[in-house]
């Protein structure tokens, strides 16, 4: 059952009610395929990842969210900056009422070795699919932009 809804420079979204959310997502790289994770909330791939508690640093928020959601432990500095996304264009609604507008800290990093994964409670699966498999996939609207672009740079590598 989905209790989120999400846009991405739709018009139609709804306004925001909350502060504007800071989030983090990871692109996470295994012998170039990407891991995602099968959300809860909409029933549709994204990124790990989520928000960033009170005054945490940004590259700590991401380790600590890729540990919650999938078990891998890596430290912060393993993390590499891609892009901050700060439009007014991605918007989270939920059951509740609130209304979000999210800037996001993209990050990379490339695991050296198989890992081990733990599905936590925010999904219903884990997985690592490969480019042509991600153009196709049902990924979550705000997270397509970004999943488009690991598939740019594993063609641009080809």
């Amino acid at each position: 059952m989905s209790w989120a809804k999400f846009y991405f420079r739709d018009p139609s979204a709804p306004k925001p009610n909350r502060p504007v959310r800071l989030g983090v997502n990871a692109l996470v790289e295994w012998e170039g395929k990407l891991l995602l994770e099968r959300r809860r909330d909409c029933n549709a791939w994204g990124l790990v990842g989520g928000g960033v508690k009170g005054r945490e640093d940004e590259a700590k928020a991401m380790a600590r969210e890729l540990w919650e959601e999938t078990g891998i432990r890596l430290p912060a500095g393993a993390f590499q900056k891609l892009r901050v996304y700060g439009g007014r264009d991605r918007i989270a609604c939920f059951n509740d009422g609130s209304v979000w507008r999210m800037v996001v800290i993209l990050y990379h990093v490339r695991l050296s070795s198989p890992p081990r994964l733990n599905v936590s409670n925010e999904s219903t699966e884990l997985a690592f699919f490969s480019p042509e498999e991600l153009k196709t996939l049902d990924v979550v609207c705000t997270h397509r932009e970004f999943v488009d672009q690991f598939v740019s740079l594993c063609e641009n590598q080809s």
